[in-house]
């Protein structure tokens, strides 16, 4: 691969690995976007390692996602603290949240998830990966993949039906 093929490829997927990371991110667009830039300039220092065994947009996720749990090893525990998960946001109707997010209530139900099941909801749903895309993204077995996936849709399924995650011990009331 030569650096106009990586530019081509890397115009092509930018945008979903940035609404990725943005949803990672608790809609925080600012540090969705600086993760994002991270993810860009690691996979130009190494595009050349990069041998085609995957598609490159799994090959860039797994980049994306691996920088995203790097930030949040160096954010210090209060700054975690401070970060409120997206369920607990407030949003103004009409002002845009880093993309116009069109569908808040679905997003704030998504951002209630714990950490893997959004992950893969994100990765499965909203970016059209496989679950061997995910796999390789995530580093987990399929098996693992398709638990998270499905526990996942059941909570979804008991948020949008009741407002809350079911009876499910660690789970709230949303609103």
């Amino acid at each position: 691969m030569n650096k106009a093929q990586f530019i081509e490829l890397v115009s092509e997927n930018q945008e979903s690995l940035r609404r990725f990371l943005t949803v990672l991110c608790g809609g925080d667009s600012f540090r969705a976007d600086d993760i994002a830039q991270e993810a860009l300039l690691k996979a130009y220092m190494s595009f050349e390692k990069f041998e085609g065994k995957s598609r490159f947009s799994t090959w860039l996720f797994r980049i994306g996602y691996n920088c995203f749990y790097d930030n949040r090893l160096k954010s210090s525990r209060t700054e975690l603290e401070e970060l409120k998960p997206i369920h607990e946001q407030k949003f103004d109707e009409g002002v845009p949240m880093g993309g116009n997010f069109e569908y808040q209530g679905l997003y704030m139900a998504i951002g209630g998830l714990p950490e893997a099941e959004r992950t893969v909801v994100l990765l499965f749903y909203m970016e059209d990966k496989s679950i061997k895309e995910i796999e390789a993204i995530m580093d987990m077995p399929s098996g693992t993949v398709r638990s998270h996936l499905s526990r996942a849709r059941a909570h979804l399924r008991d948020y949008l039906k009741n407002g809350v995650y079911g009876d499910r011990k660690g789970y709230k009331e949303v609103y």
